[in-house]
């Protein structure tokens, strides 16, 4: 049988921002299936193609979908206690060097079951896909055996496979040391490259290995063993680094070739530049850094001056970072880091994309052939998306081409 022809669908006259600036006139796009097939000035756009399509919507602010390129979504258990106690003067260090942090995640992780887990995960997702996400990278961490671990990245992609979301995993297993290996972190790292990076690879559940580059966590060799085993199973890497020290660990995940390396506060002008040359992604965190109340910024200007990206996420995770709104990342990172609004929009589109290794197939731009990832929002201007903390301006969300969210509007 010839093949179907696929559907054409016309959003016009909106503000359009297309993963990197705003467009500087009223602008028509042109969805074929689940590609954006044309995107033109509106002076451009004549009658007989604007009735070929489906009118689905007009006017408004239209963006790539949202890149949240940094959360931890799938997790048992709860940390309220904890921000009491970090509100009563107690060091994110400290609470986990008493057992709290990650290790009382990892005890309420292991416990639940996989349907526990999903149930638990789903309204997370949700929230951020009500926000305007349509791409998002969930990482494992909170398991810290073969088993739990698997299980965690089993539920992601569940949950990729139940909802209307592109959903990347990472496979951080070096992100905290388990109780059972207290006295013998290379042991659990010989675990990590022996085992648990070969099983998530032959079952198919990782698509990139990250790790916990700190004091706290795991030492700089430590984790470039992690690459290496990464490396040699086909996985890109990524990394935790300079988040509470400078240890150096983003110019080693550099040499690596790392797609991202996140947090960053301490990051120094070696490290800066180590990512220049690598082309590494540098994630802001702003979620992390206002929960923890930290005062280190990270180094903004440098990043700016010698021209690395800058994407931006929401690190959604149940300790240091209990923030589900993505809009609000937007709001954080140019109150708290000082980017530009339209710096911020493009880490949580184009860059984000970046982070992910995605962009060679143009995901997080509004250009031709580009995925038909898009958001339509009630708002002027895109730089109201960063400038007010406000729910419910997601008019449509769209994701490969298909409504997702919203209504059509003739």
């Amino acid at each position: 049988m010839p093949a179907q022809p696929q559907p054409r669908r016309l959003w016009r006259d909106v503000t359009l921002f297309d993963g990197h600036d705003t467009l500087p006139e009223p602008m028509a796009v042109v969805v074929a299936g689940a590609t954006i097939e044309r995107v033109i000035p509106m002076r451009e756009l004549d009658r007989a193609e604007a009735e070929a399509c489906e009118a689905l919507g007009q006017g408004g602010v239209m963006t790539p979908g949202l890149v949240d390129c940094h959360t931890h979504l799938v997790f048992g258990g709860s940390r309220a206690e904890e921000f009491e106690k970090r509100l009563e003067g107690v060091s994110y260090e400290e609470i986990a060097r008493q057992g709290g942090g990650i290790l009382s995640t990892v005890r309420a992780t292991r416990t639940a079951s996989e349907d526990d887990l999903f149930r638990l995960a789903r309204p997370r997702l949700e929230a951020l896909m009500r926000e305007g996400v349509t791409t998002v990278e969930i990482k494992s961490g909170y398991g810290l055996t073969v088993a739990d671990e698997l299980k965690m990245l089993r539920v992601a992609r569940g949950l990729g496979a139940a909802l209307p979301v592109r959903v990347v995993t990472t496979l951080l297993g070096a992100h905290a040391l388990p109780p059972e290996f207290k006295d013998d972190s290379d042991a659990y790292i010989d675990l990590v490259c022996r085992e648990m990076i070969p099983a998530a690879v032959e079952q198919g559940l990782a698509d990139a290995v990250d790790v916990f580059c700190e004091k706290i966590a795991f030492s700089v060799a430590q984790c470039e063993r992690v690459f290496a085993a990464a490396e040699a199973h086909g996985l890109p890497v990524k990394a935790h680094a300079e988040q509470l020290s400078n240890l150096g660990g983003s110019a080693m995940a550099a040499r690596h070739g790392a797609l991202s390396v996140d947090h960053i506060e301490h990051l120094d002008e070696a490290g800066v530049a180590a990512l220049r040359e690598a082309g590494s992604i540098a994630v802001l965190l702003p979620g992390a850094f206002h929960t923890l109340r930290d005062t280190q910024l990270p180094p903004i200007a440098a990043l700016r001056e010698v021209g690395v990206p800058m994407a931006v996420a929401t690190d959604a995770n149940p300790g240091s970072s209990p923030l589900f709104m993505p809009t609000l990342m937007l709001n954080l990172a140019c109150t708290l880091f000082r980017l530009t609004p339209r710096e911020a929009l493009a880490g949580m589109t184009a860059h984000g994309a970046r982070a992910l290794g995605l962009h060679d197939r143009s995901l997080g731009r509004i250009v031709e052939g580009a995925p038909a990832d898009l958001c339509l929002w009630d708002v002027e201007t895109p730089a109201e998306l960063a400038y007010a903390v406000q729910p419910g301006r997601l008019r449509q969300r769209i994701f490969k081409g298909e409504l997702s969210h919203g209504q059509i509007q003739h």
